[in-house]
């Protein structure tokens, strides 16, 4: 497989396996991994007070061209794989969204019930442009418009119950080698993670690869269903095209 100079947007929503996938990749001896880098820019232009939001704003990139420039440019370690943890919610309609034709894109998800669970075990009560489903779908439907067929999708969900077979599925759908490496990583921070790691990573932090699937649904609250009732609609439709193990 040809796989110099191959740029990777993974694109997903909070709570979805994303740090685990970033740290796969860059267990990887040819990859370059960058987290989360419109952060900063999303941040700045929608005023939302995240936690430690003042420093990722002072630490990052706020002008979203010049990011954007950042992820179709050259590796920055010159390596032939660039990874790219992309938030779908960070890419709000006021950016330019085209850069994403000089990328590979990947689309991964996670069933909404799970997502929307754990942001209510944060005290946290999210609203739709929280978990970024309905942006999800735009960026898919604008790459499968563009180009005349699906982008790649992966869910969170089959990576845990088959790390190796579905990593070896996402490598071939996007024309680089698996590497077993991907299977495993240091326990700790790492030096790539995003300033917001400090809040946001702790589990990820202790864990050494996959974690075994959890087969407990768990239960939303009253509050929240129409929430999930507007994101397992997007969530049905793109899980459709989902990878699957060869």
């Amino acid at each position: 497989m040809n796989q110099n100079n191959k740029k990777i947007a993974m694109w997903s929503g909070p709570r979805n396996l994303s740090t685990a996938m970033m740290y796969s990749f860059a267990q990887r001896n040819d990859t370059t991994v960058l987290d989360e880098p419109f952060y900063a820019a999303y941040l700045a232009s929608t005023g939302i007070e995240h936690p430690m939001y003042r420093q990722v704003i002072a630490g990052g990139e706020v002008n979203p061209d010049k990011v954007a420039e950042t992820c179709t440019g050259s590796n920055p370690r010159n390596l032939p794989v660039f990874y790219q943890k992309q938030m779908t919610k960070h890419m709000i309609s006021s950016f330019d969204r085209d850069w994403i034709f000089d990328v590979t894109n990947v689309f991964l998800i996670r069933d909404p019930v799970r997502v929307i669970a754990s942001y209510h075990i944060q005290s946290e009560d999210p609203v739709l442009s929280d978990i970024g489903v309905k942006e999800q779908m735009e960026l898919f439907d604008k790459i499968r418009q563009k180009s005349g067929r699906a982008p790649t999708v992966i869910n969170s969900a089959d990576i845990l119950l088959a790390p190796e077979s579905m990593l070896r599925a996402l490598c071939h759908a996007i024309g680089i080698e698996f590497q077993s490496s991907m299977l495993s990583w240091p326990q700790g921070p790492r030096s790539f993670d995003g300033i917001w790691g400090a809040h946001w990573y702790k589990s990820v932090w202790k864990s050494s690869g996959f974690a075994a699937p959890d087969k407990t649904r768990p239960e939303v609250p009253e509050h929240l269903l129409d929430l999930l009732e507007t994101a397992n609609g997007y969530y049905d439709e793109i899980s459709s095209y989902a990878l699957k193990a060869g």
